[in-house]
């Protein structure tokens, strides 16, 4: 049972991950460890064999795109900057998440 609410846990939470990764990729761009370590800032454990396959799949959304540190080799710094699908998403996101948000603080005052 602890394994399928692991998987069930992971599940949910890669959405909230998405969430957080374009709402700082709307302030600037992201950087895939600093990613790490605000996401565990939050209280999130995501290793890097999650979040890069995570910012994969989004580029491939097109809701963020990535540039290359120039010279940087095979293991390159790579910035993700949102881009206007993304920012498209991130606003329904942010509505979807408020509305949410105020249903379940109304049922917790009746």
């Amino acid at each position: 049972m602890q394994d399928e609410i692991k998987k069930i846990t992971r599940e949910i939470l890669l959405g909230f991950w998405k969430v957080h990764i374009l709402h700082h990729a709307s302030e600037g761009p992201v950087v895939g460890q600093w990613m790490i370590q605000e996401l565990q800032r939050h209280g999130y454990n995501i290793s890097p064999g999650t979040l890069y396959p995570l910012l994969n799949r989004m580029e491939a959304h097109a809701w963020l795109r990535s540039e290359v540190a120039p010279g940087g080799g095979l293991r390159a710094r790579k910035s993700y900057y949102l881009t206007d699908r993304g920012q498209k998403v991130l606003l329904f996101l942010q509505e979807r998440v408020e509305e949410l948000w105020n249903e379940i603080r109304d049922e917790s005052n009746d």
